[in-house]
């Protein structure tokens, strides 16, 4: 399916950007999550994969339709503001892909 590079890598953003945040906050074991943490990341997930733009999703920070509750959007940002800076030094291919992401629109949204 084309664009599915996209959220799979969304998907994997998010996924490794939790992993490091709970590591760090709830002292679990890499790829093991707390419950908490299990539960966003399941709902980001399921947020992904009913994106209205799914193949033209633009990240979420540059996303107009936000569609998290009030709570797990602000874990989310939570999330993002501790594992942001460090994915780079953890995940530099996978950062990068984003930064990319973030700065370019997906071509249906280049119109």
């Amino acid at each position: 399916m084309p664009g599915s590079d996209r959220m799979d890598n969304e998907r994997g953003t998010i996924k490794a950007m939790t992993e490091m945040y709970c590591a760090s906050h709830h002292q679990t074991t890499k790829g093991i999550l707390c419950g908490t943490c299990t539960s966003f990341l399941k709902y980001a997930e399921q947020r992904l994969a009913n994106c209205p733009f799914q193949a033209e999703k633009p990240t979420c920070a540059n996303c107009t339709v936000h569609c998290y509750k009030k709570d797990m959007r602000n874990l989310a940002r939570e999330i993002m503001r501790y594992a942001g800076p460090r994915m780079i030094l953890r995940h530099p291919v996978m950062a990068i892909r984003h930064l990319l992401a973030s700065r370019i629109k997906p071509l249906a949204l280049n119109k």
